[in-house]
């Protein structure tokens, strides 16, 4: 039995491969990066256009947590967590899939719910209903006829003049200063919830060109001037500087309006500037390697980067403690609030400006007011920029005006001055600019008298601090002069009384049981440790030369005194007995003569026995003591007593 192929099973899997296909391709079809008057994107579908260069998507999605539909674009090659850049229907979602893109019947672009309410439309002037979307590689869906499509500059409406949350490269942030608008990004109301939130990001529109967030209507952070590179007065700006220097400013164009563009310093870099719910700004660049978006910056940080943390005129400085300041010349305006912590109350002058007071006052003075240079600043809000001129021009323009309370001359931005507070000053260490603050004289001279005092006091303390360091090392070595005087006899005396001891026993002199000294001959036991510290503990370096009776040594007392030791050896070697010993002491004891060596003591110790002389530099001991010299000088005493 044959069995037929056309069975309900194989017509069955015909017809499902069938429909799929029809469905793939049909999908294929809107995977395009354009949707004209005739087409439509359905959620239900799941239907998305991509733009050329696969890097944005746009079609239906639900943020995190949340199952309401919204049309939105985000980036089609990176994996994982849907980053969204653009929103359509913010403010009113699509509660289920039925939701549809598409272009009305009037030319504009409209989404509208499973109730064909048009929950939102691009609502621009458009000439005609034959009009196309194209989503370009940059993120920017633009809407224009079909003969123009792609060419931004013939567009009726593109998704970068109405920004969400995040900023594009390429992206053209309006600031008009005639008409007082800008562009600002709005931040999602909460991760799950892209309803406009509380915070807002721009352009200043008015004075110079700044980056301003918003809390609302409240300034909550700005950037710092303009300079025509770069934003300034952002701290640590050098760790990211290239990702900043990517700015640029149009020219005015006939209404007043300009431009900033960004474009990063690497072209193929996938960068993103973002205005969180939390109130955070972030620059985000896409790590290929890692998978993830790293942040390259994000403001504000510190305190110090909160909008006028410290009031006006205060200075913010981080890394300080406490961080607000007042700046010379200034109070704290509230002291009792500012010594807890609460430093929004800011400062106020102590003085008032020379120009304000009275002219009675004014004539009786007729100094200027002068002004003090503040380093490494982030200028204040509100400046007024002027003509164009040198650091004295700027000066003069600014003591012209009596509103005038500071002026700064900045390189590529030309001369700044602000007439009412200064609002938002902070020390910013290294990437900050140079500002001269208004002072009345007098608060300018009795800074220079601190300064002198200050100047003074560190003078007088360091002239204290030697003469005690002085004072201490005189007392130490006087100390140990004392200690080793302690240790030592010390000696000192003149004519017949010249020295007395320190003498550790008895001042009697006795040779084998007899008196030697006495009042006719005043003779001084000298301690043994005396006499061997005074010669170098009997050292070879101090010995004189050898006698007949013991070696001669050199020695010096505590008082500096030099004298000459005689060692006479052990009885028995030496060959001097007590009995010859004691003549010797008697002998030179009694002779007095101006060319004779002076006997000042000696040492009995135990078998030691030394005598003690006044040191002859000029001869030899033994020439005094055993030579011809001494032989006529003992006749000439002898024939004198007869």
């Amino acid at each position: 039995m044959n069995i037929d192929p056309k069975t309900p099973v194989v017509d069955f899997l015909f017809l499902f491969l069938f429909v799929s296909s029809c469905c793939f391709l049909g999908r294929c079809c809107y995977a395009i990066d354009t949707i004209r008057s005739e087409q439509s994107i359905r959620d239900i579908r799941g239907e998305t256009l991509i733009s050329q260069d696969d890097i944005f998507e746009l079609g239906f999605f639900s943020p995190p947590n949340s199952t309401l539909r919204y049309v939105g674009i985000w980036y089609h090659k990176i994996d994982g967590e849907q980053t969204v850049v653009w929103v359509a229907n913010r403010d009113v979602p699509i509660s289920d899939r039925n939701g549809v893109l598409r272009i009305g019947n009037d030319g504009n672009l409209e989404v509208l719910d499973g109730n064909n309410t048009i929950v939102w439309t691009s609502n621009a002037s458009v000439p005609s209903s034959n009009t196309a979307a194209i989503l370009l590689g940059t993120g920017n869906f633009v809407l224009s006829s079909n003969e123009s499509i792609g060419h931004t500059t013939k567009a009726y409406w593109q998704s970068f003049d109405h920004p969400t949350d995040t900023y594009l490269p390429e992206m053209r942030v309006l600031m008009s200063i005639v008409k007082g608008e800008n562009h600002a990004l709005r931040s999602w109301k909460s991760a799950s919830d892209p309803s406009p939130g509380n915070f807002s990001i721009g352009v200043d529109p008015f004075g110079a060109p700044q980056i301003v967030i918003w809390n609302q209507t409240r300034r909550m952070w700005r950037s710092g001037q303009w300079n025509g590179v770069v934003f300034t007065g952002v701290p640590n700006v050098s760790s990211f500087a290239s990702f900043l220097y990517g700015f640029r400013l149009s020219e005015p164009e006939a209404d007043g309006s300009m431009y900033f563009t960004y474009t990063p310093p690497n072209a193929s870099d996938l960068v993103r500037f973002r205005m969180g719910w939390d109130g955070k700004e972030e620059q985000l660049r896409w790590d290929d390697g890692l998978k993830s978006w790293t942040v390259v910056q994000s403001e504000p940080v510190s305190d110090c980067d909160l909008y006028n943390f410290c009031g006006n005129f205060g200075v913010c400085d981080i890394t300080k403690i406490p961080k607000c300041s007042c700046p010379q010349g200034f109070r704290p305006k509230f002291q009792d609030q500012w010594n807890r912590g609460n430093w929004s109350g800011g400062c106020e002058r102590r003085t008032e400006l020379q120009c304000k007071r009275n002219a009675s006052d004014a004539g009786c003075n007729s100094e200027q007011d002068g002004f003090k240079g503040l380093r490494c600043m982030k200028l204040p809000d509100f400046a007024n920029r002027v003509t164009p001129g040198n650091s004295e021009t700027c000066r003069g323009k600014c003591l012209a005006n009596c509103s005038c309370n500071a002026y700064a001359d900045v390189t590529t931005i030309g001369c700044l001055i602000w007439t009412g507070d200064l609002i938002d000053v902070q020390n910013l260490d290294k990437a900050g600019h140079l500002m001269f603050l208004r002072l009345p004289r007098s608060e300018l001279g009795s800074g220079k008298k601190i300064s002198n005092l200050v100047i003074a006091i560190i003078v007088l303390a360091g002239v204290f601090f030697l003469c005690i360091t002085i004072w201490l090392l005189w007392r130490c070595k006087r100390k140990m002069k004392s200690e080793i005087r302690n240790s030592i006899p010390t000696f000192y005396g003149s004519n017949g009384n010249e020295f007395s001891a320190d003498l550790s026993g008895s001042t009697e002199l006795v040779v084998d049981g007899s008196q030697v000294n006495g009042p006719e001959l005043p003779l001084f036991n000298f301690n043994f440790k005396c006499v061997a510290a005074a010669t170098n503990n009997f050292s070879e370096e101090n010995k004189l030369g050898q006698g007949g009776f013991g070696p001669v040594y050199k020695g010096e007392l505590p008082t500096s005194q030099q004298i000459a030791v005689k060692r006479l050896e052990v009885a028995g070697r030496s060959g001097q007995g007590s009995e010859e010993f004691k003549n010797e002491i008697i002998l030179i004891a009694k002779l007095q003569h101006r060319n004779l060596v002076r006997l000042l003591g000696c040492c009995i110790q135990g078998e030691e026995k030394l005598l003690i002389y006044e040191y002859m530099p000029n001869k030899s001991l033994d020439y005094f003591l055993f030579g011809r010299f001494l032989l006529s000088i003992l006749l000439i005493q002898l024939y004198v007593s007869g």
